[in-house]
């Protein structure tokens, strides 16, 4: 048995090489790539992920996971990895191998077409892309089958456990408090001065404040770095190279300043992850939903918080231009936590955020349930952005081309924002009883002891303890709303004086 265990971990080590390998390549494409090299590029990915396709659903491997099942009485971490392994070979070898490749090869151009239709703002350009990535998918469901909905199976890649009638009775739930609200909110006469947000802001000085914040919330750089993108991004190679990319916009600091701390929450759930993990595949994050807890908590939580401009307002004022010299500091926090409907996902304000996940998710149940083609997705991506947040895009690079997830062929991906957003109140409101003084030491530039909290919770197990369990443990229930609700209305009544 002993034996099967080290057999089982070197195989598992050789698989994850080649992954390491792809992560590389998806981290080089997006940060520069020449534009000349995305046809054989395709084919060098599409060959290496055929590889690492066909190590999920050899024989090899499913004699050693039988083997290792014989006996029950393993370590927690060898049981959660054959688990997974045995989840992706029952998967796997029911999609054949040709196809997969197609797939892959499908994905890297298509992302390259998409680049190019946001930069023309032309959907015509990505369109057949879009319908073969669709068709694929809905084969792969075919393959794979589903319980209740065809939907189901796309979401349990992303958010284990998380299916249509849970989001559905959450989603429902999260439109009927955040639409009254947005709207009193834009009726409010007390609204912010943002003239400071939008002044010329250069980007070799939003650089140098990215780094900084990255490294007060405890990136280390020695085990990453920080790249530019069209489309900013996180990215785990391993836990000792795990790269952060951002967008800057020299009209809008917070484009680059926010999405840095954003990615940068990933990046720390990344960068400690316990190393012991890497043998069995489960160092990386648990699902989505729970990374993104991470990248939201850091982002809405800390980088949004009042408690961190009393601190960090002089240090974006010294790297600023001058725009912020003669604003006040509580005329800056609201300004910044400004609740204004906005085309663009992840230049949404946080109590806007949400709808934009919702119009996404309805949109991609459409698509695989059948009741909408990818011809409809244009208008009826404008019509629910007029529904829910009273604004339509005037073009579609503002509208259904924004984000480059449908490229990759990532449907079922978006609802775990919204999860994240969830889960990351959930947390902050455990945080908050088990360390009352989370306010001073965010003043402090103290954010270590908060660190080493969701390190000591969520980062080192890694993809051991699944979603569910993490919650539990944390809240002592499952996806709970409310605390999202509650800390919005509370908020942003107080901001607007409703």
């Amino acid at each position: 048995m002993k034996q099967a265990e080290e057999k089982f971990t070197d195989y598992l080590k050789r698989k994850n090489h080649y992954e390491q390998l792809v992560g590389l390549m998806i981290w080089d494409a997006r940060t520069g790539a020449p534009i000349g090299a995305v046809e054989q590029r395709a084919d060098v990915m599409s060959t290496i992920s055929s590889d690492i396709f066909s190590m999920t659903t050899s024989p090899e491997l499913k004699e050693l996971i039988d083997e290792l099942k014989t006996k029950k009485d393993h370590s927690a971490v060898l049981n959660r990895a054959v688990e997974e392994a045995e989840k992706a070979y029952n998967r796997n070898t029911k999609i054949p191998a040709d196809e997969y490749a197609a797939f892959v090869r499908l994905q890297t151009n298509a992302e390259a077409k998409w680049e190019e239709a946001k930069r023309e703002n032309d959907f015509d350009i990505f369109k057949p892309y879009l319908k073969e990535l669709v068709a694929f998918k809905k084969r792969f469901i075919t393959y794979l089958g589903y319980e209740k909905h065809p939907y189901n199976t796309l979401l349990d890649d992303f958010e284990p456990g998380v299916f249509t009638d849970t989001l559905d009775a959450v989603f429902s739930e999260l439109k009927s408090h955040l639409i009254p609200l947005i709207q009193r909110v834009s009726a409010s006469k007390h609204q912010p001065e943002t003239t400071c947000l939008f002044k010329h802001f250069p980007k070799s000085d939003q650089e140098k404040l990215s780094i900084s914040f990255l490294k007060t919330m405890g990136y280390d750089f020695t085990k990453g770095r920080l790249d530019e993108s069209v489309h900013p991004f996180a990215i785990g190679i391993n836990p000792s190279d795990v790269r952060v990319t951002t967008k800057y916009n020299e009209n809008d600091f917070r484009v680059a300043l926010l999405g840095t701390i954003h990615e940068g929450g990933h990046a720390l759930y990344e960068q400690h992850i316990d190393e012991n993990l890497i043998p069995y595949n489960l160092a990386r994050g648990t699902s989505m939903g729970i990374h993104e807890s991470q990248s939201l908590f850091w982002e809405k939580f800390i980088g949004q918080s009042y408690s961190f401009w009393e601190v960090m307002y002089k240090e974006l004022a010294a790297h600023g231009t001058g725009q912020f010299d003669q604003v006040p500091l509580d005329d800056f926090y609201f300004a910044l936590n400004e609740a204004k409907p906005s085309m663009i996902r992840i230049e949404a304000d946080e109590l806007t955020y949400c709808l934009h996940i919702i119009l996404r998710y309805e949109l991609e149940k459409g698509l695989f349930e059948g009741t909408i083609e990818v011809d409809e997705l244009p208008k009826l991506w404008n019509d629910k952005m007029e529904e829910y947040l009273g604004i339509r895009p005037d073009h579609n690079g503002e509208g259904v081309l924004q984000d480059v997830h449908w490229s990759s062929g990532d449907f079922g991906y978006f609802p775990s924002y919204a999860l994240g957003f969830i889960y990351a109140a959930q947390i902050n409101q455990v945080i908050r009883k088990e360390i009352p003084d989370v306010d001073d030491l965010i003043r402090s530039e103290n954010l270590e002891p908060i660190r080493e909290w969701l390190t000591e919770q969520i980062h080192q197990y890694g993809a051991v303890k699944k979603p569910k369990e993490l919650i539990a443990a944390m809240t002592g229930g499952g996806i709970d709303p409310q605390p999202l609700i509650h800390y919005l209305t509370e908020k942003y009544t107080r901001l607007y004086q409703l």
